[in-house]
């Protein structure tokens, strides 16, 4: 009489048995990890377990996992961080940037590069944000983080970005500091005036709300003293973007004449000076990144200005720019530090860029395509690469979001 309770209690632990083989929810499998946090730099395997990353190990069983990904022969990062996009899309005419058609879906661009934060960098200012955050960012699958304009309206072109009076510091700070989950700096852009006020009141705005400060000069004529701009008007910390733009007439450039990079360059950089790459369509040339990277003078973020402007010419996506820096010589490894880890740092968000276990699963699976690409700068010129990153595999919280070939998908049997 007693073998059929114990038979019973014997299926049960079976069946109980059997779920708990399925440890992890994805298990990833050979693939090259590069997470510079955790200075992991070996072909290992990932678990991810309830949205978050449970393992990090030479050998995981792969019947322990619901779903199991052979990156073998693959990179496998953390979710890359573009530092400097426009994601504050609408469909309102002359309104640039701000709820306007030169800004982009968010969701539409990042994962099928990798990406799985995005930083909108002052798209919207103190007066705009709370509609930016109610209509864009918490309707994304993509983590957006904000940079908040000093200028009220934001991005939102003409007069709106020139009107100094709307540029208000204490409103800038008190608004950040209401969405402190969303916000991580303050931003200056697009101001054309040859004067400093634009620029306190942004670095007064930082110092109220204790963030950084990226600033982004290129419309003053004449123009303003970059070397004055870091010497006595940002903090360590705050941050210079489009590092490696050219605009002989209207902007100061990193690189002289001769292919030099000018001295003060070097010394804002030891004052704590942060230099963002800031690509987009008009901001990149070879002429300025070539030889400062070959003088040892890299950018701290590789970042890619993303917007219409952008996106379908000499920068495309976060990819593609990533593989430009490997063209101009960096390795893979210093290229993932600095578009996952470093960025995380500069925006002060230390749980991200990173594959610690118990942080939010984000993760890319990029291949190494091997052949002759050409990558170009925003005049048309082109230079001739060897190897090209792929996003093959994106997750986002422990759930794929985006996979180019199947890897992490059932294969189809008749």
């Amino acid at each position: 009489m007693r073998k059929k309770p114990l038979l019973i209690l014997l299926i049960l632990f079976l069946i109980s048995g059997l779920g708990m083989a399925q440890t992890y929810s994805i298990v990833i499998k050979g693939g090259h990890i590069i997470d510079p946090k955790n200075k992991i730099d070996a072909v290992m395997d990932l678990g991810i377990k309830e949205g978050k990353i449970a393992l990090i190990a030479k050998n995981i069983d792969e019947k322990e996992g619901k779903t199991v990904v052979n990156a073998a022969g693959m990179y496998v990062t953390p979710g890359i961080i573009d530092m400097h996009v426009h994601v504050y899309y609408g469909t309102k005419n002359g309104q640039a940037l701000m709820d306007g058609m030169s800004s982009v879906s968010a969701d539409a661009f990042s994962f099928r590069a990798g990406v799985t934060t995005l930083v909108d960098v002052g798209s919207a200012g103190w007066r705009t944000f709370p509609e930016f955050k109610t209509k864009i960012i918490d309707n994304s699958q993509t983590r957006i983080l904000a940079f908040l304009n000093i200028a009220g309206e934001g991005m939102r072109g003409g007069p709106f970005e020139q009107t100094t009076k709307d540029m208000d510091p204490r409103r800038t700070a008190r608004v950040a500091k209401d969405y402190p989950n969303e916000i991580v700096g303050i931003k200056l852009a697009h101001y054309g005036g040859h004067e400093w006020a634009p620029t306190d009141s942004a670095a007064k705005a930082g110092v109220l709300s204790n963030l950084p400060v990226m600033v982004d000069f290129g419309q003053s004529t004449p123009p303003l003293s970059i070397e004055e701009l870091f010497m006595k008007h940002l903090r360590p910390g705050d941050i210079f973007s489009h590092v490696y733009a050219y605009f002989p007439d209207s902007r100061e450039a990193p690189v002289d004449e001769n292919g030099k990079v000018k001295p003060f360059i070097l010394e804002a950089r030891k004052r704590g000076i942060i230099f963002d790459v800031g690509h987009g369509g008009g901001s990149f040339r070879w002429n300025q990144a070539i030889p400062a990277i070959q003088q040892g003078f890299v950018a701290d973020a590789i970042s890619s200005d993303l917007h219409t402007g952008s996106m379908n010419g000499a920068m495309k996506d976060m990819a593609n720019l990533m593989s430009k820096f490997l063209c101009m010589g960096l390795t893979v490894q210093d290229v993932i530090f600095r578009s996952t880890w470093n960025p995380a740092q500069i925006i002060h968000r230390p749980e991200l860029g990173n594959l610690s276990v118990g942080t939010e699963a984000d993760v890319a699976v990029f291949s190494m395509s091997n052949g002759n690409f050409g990558f170009l700068d925003i005049s048309g010129v082109k230079m001739y690469g060897k190897q090209k990153l792929v996003a093959e595999l994106t997750i986002r919280a422990g759930k794929v979001v985006w996979d180019l070939n199947g890897l992490a998908a059932k294969e189809y049997k008749k």
